[in-house]
């Protein structure tokens, strides 16, 4: 892998801070925006396990996602392309995951009881890639980059 495209890549997952997940379980499509932290190019997210999304995930943990801001110009788009498998985190790595999730939010360490306790009783994951892409129209249209 080249190593300039990987940094890019690792560059552009921790300068933001939302994911659009796409999921699927039986004939039940959807897609959710949820807000993540990158551990390498594992994506750590939270959702209520009564959500659309969470419910496909426990029935089918593929799913595709992508990063990318809101442009009006299609030729400044850039963002990421991905695809992989979702898993829940229990015990030490949801742990892990919750500190790695307040040292990227710090406004949730003194977040008011009610939010703590809601923090408390969602579902914890790990979003881990098998193909990346890394999106840059600026260097001709649909111009992408397998990073993974």
């Amino acid at each position: 892998m080249n190593n300039d495209l990987r940094a890019a890549a690792l560059a552009y997952l921790q300068q933001h801070h939302v994911v659009t997940l796409a999921t699927c379980a039986a004939a039940d499509l959807w897609a959710a925006a949820v807000f993540y932290v990158n551990s390498g190019f594992d994506l750590i997210f939270l959702s209520a396990a009564h959500t659309r999304h969470a419910q496909n995930i426990a029935s089918n943990p593929q799913v595709a996602a992508t990063i990318q801001q809101d442009y009006a110009d299609w030729r400044e788009i850039k963002g990421v392309q991905l695809e992989g498998s979702v898993q829940q985190l229990t015990g030490a790595a949801r742990e892990m995951a919750i500190a790695l999730y307040k040292t990227r939010f710090p406004f949730l360490q003194d977040a008011p009881p009610p939010v703590q306790r809601a923090f408390d009783q969602v579902n914890w994951y790990r979003l881990t890639p098998t193909r990346l892409y890394l999106i840059d129209n600026s260097q001709g249209f649909g111009h992408r980059d397998q990073v993974l």
